[in-house]
């Protein structure tokens, strides 16, 4: 598509780092956070992860994000804030293959439910992304619900946040999103994860990927062309001078998945913010 109408009970906790989760979880801006619970059920230690501090809903949602920490008040001021609606003008055209991507065959990885996400590990992977000759090495993806980025004022059911960073400290995010259909097509990363979406239905929740094969994903991508801009984290502490690359071409999304996943993740999109460079919203 064109730029055109995209129950267990805590008994022993180890805590490994500390952070909450965000867009950013799991790279150098925000540390992951796992711990052990012992399940009463069976007495058996099970790995979780830190479920994030803040929401989508009255107090604890976007409108309130800069209150709840101080380190978050960019969430307010910030003037480079994401996502934004993709209009003629707002944003950078990049041609079909001018981004390689390189996402081997993972022989398994993490899938965790944050609480305001739901997302997969691919730190030491071995993915990346290289744009303008840099390199980004693919930290996380995640998902929300509905998409965050608008094309000139329509949203997508869902979008995919791939996020990276370079050596060098740099941040690129790409986003792809995802459209129903009435025939059952799925995407096939989205094939692979349904069947493991029952695990990791309660919030902090981790299970195993297995195999997972973004070999179509690549060629998905390769094959299309993005609308860059400068922005920021979708999450606190919304971070600014996030590259973001916006897929014009949305992968395909069936019913029952979709409802599988929005059972899961409820409602994580932040509202769209105002133009690049004009002042927050919630300043005006």
């Amino acid at each position: 598509m064109k730029f055109t109408a995209t129950t267990l009970v805590l008994s022993l906790t180890l805590f490994v780092g500390s952070a909450t989760a965000s867009c950013a979880h799991g790279t150098d801006l925000m540390k992951r956070t796992t711990f052990t619970k012992r399940d009463l059920s069976n007495g058996r230690l099970v790995e979780r992860v830190e479920p994030a501090a803040f929401g989508y809903h009255g107090p604890r949602g976007p409108a309130a994000w800069h209150s709840l920490k101080p380190e978050w008040e960019t969430c307010k001021t910030g003037k480079q804030q994401s996502p934004i609606d993709l209009i003629a003008g707002a944003t950078k055209p990049v041609e079909a293959g001018a981004i390689k991507f390189d996402f081997p065959l993972v022989n398994t990885t993490e899938f965790e439910n944050l609480g305001t996400t739901i997302e997969v590990i691919m730190q030491g992977k071995g993915a990346t992304t290289t744009i303008d000759g840099k390199v980004f090495n693919m930290r996380q993806f995640h998902f929300h619900t509905p998409g965050e980025h608008t094309i000139n004022g329509e949203y997508m059911p869902l979008e995919m946040h791939m996020v990276h960073q370079s050596d060098d400290g740099n941040f690129a995010v790409i986003a792809v999103g995802f459209q129903l259909n009435e025939n059952g097509d799925l995407n096939d990363v989205l094939e692979q994860l349904a069947p493991k979406l029952y695990a990791i239905k309660e919030p902090g929740a981790i299970t195993q990927t297995g195999e997972l094969n973004l070999a179509s994903l690549v060629a998905d991508l390769s094959s299309q062309p993005f609308s860059n801009y400068g922005g920021s984290l979708t999450t606190p502490p919304c971070t600014e001078g996030i590259n973001f690359y916006v897929a014009q071409n949305p992968a395909q999304l069936d019913v029952k998945t979709f409802n599988a996943i929005k059972s899961i993740v409820h409602f994580n999109s932040r509202f769209v913010q105002n133009d690049i460079g004009a002042g927050n919203v919630l300043t005006m």
